[in-house]
């Protein structure tokens, strides 16, 4: 008996393992999704020049962008999976009109440079908080903390300009990311053996998952472009 309740036990965890692993690799593909639309969007605007046509228009995009953000994060029991997937790849859409200028700002090998230094970075610490057993738990608050108090100071250098401060706020950002990177992930494999009797839920939070790895991957980017960059000359 003691033997066939062995063998049921490692079938289970068996089981479960690969449904896990399924789920991640789920929501990672929506993300990479959501960052290759980023990425086409923002070429084809930078490459066709109808990022010299938008003039304030980007300021409604930027404000329809945060919408989206809190619809998708807010809307997890009221919107359906469809929906929440659909409002995803359309804030991807948007966010890769307003990355278009960094191609007015950067020249395109530092462009390169960053997204293949992020994508490094990103893939070693996602891999860190899905096999690591240390509760990342306090570092996702202090993240927090971190990330509200920078972007604070970065208002406020809005008016005093100190290139100082910004790239000693752009170093700290990159740090918190970085750390959110593989708290995310630890938090999608939580999230998961919560939901397993909700497979609705599971799927929905999944979206919001990918949202979360999405803004973490293109906040990293932007930080490394904005301290290691070249400009155009």
């Amino acid at each position: 008996m003691m033997y066939q309740d062995s063998n049921y036990s490692s079938q289970y965890q068996l089981e479960t393992q690969t449904a896990l692993n399924a789920y991640l690799a789920k929501v990672f593909g929506t993300m990479f999704l959501g960052l290759l639309i980023t990425a086409v969007t923002a070429l084809y605007f930078a490459a066709s020049n109808l990022i010299y046509t938008l003039g304030n228009g980007v300021l409604i995009i930027l404000f329809a962008e945060l919408a989206l953000v809190i619809a998708i994060s807010a809307g997890v029991n009221k919107l359906s999976y469809g929906a929440s997937f659909g409002l995803f790849l359309l804030y991807s859409f948007l966010n890769g009109i307003t990355l278009s200028f960094i191609f007015l700002v950067y020249d395109i090998g530092s462009i390169s440079t960053a997204f293949i230094v992020t994508a490094a970075t990103f893939g070693v610490m996602s891999i860190y908080g899905a096999v690591t057993k240390t509760d990342l738990t306090s570092f996702g608050s202090l993240a927090r903390m971190l990330l509200i108090g920078g972007l604070i100071v970065m208002l406020v250098n809005i008016f005093m300009k100190s290139s100082t401060i910004d790239y000693f706020v752009s170093a700290v950002l990159l740090f918190v990311f970085v750390g959110l990177v593989a708290y995310d992930t630890q938090k999608l494999k939580s999230i998961f053996y919560i939901t397993q009797n909700d497979v609705s839920l599971q799927r929905k939070i999944g979206v919001t998952g990918a949202l979360s790895l999405y803004l973490d991957f293109v906040n990293i980017f932007l930080r490394i472009l904005r301290i290691f960059g070249r400009s155009r000359k």
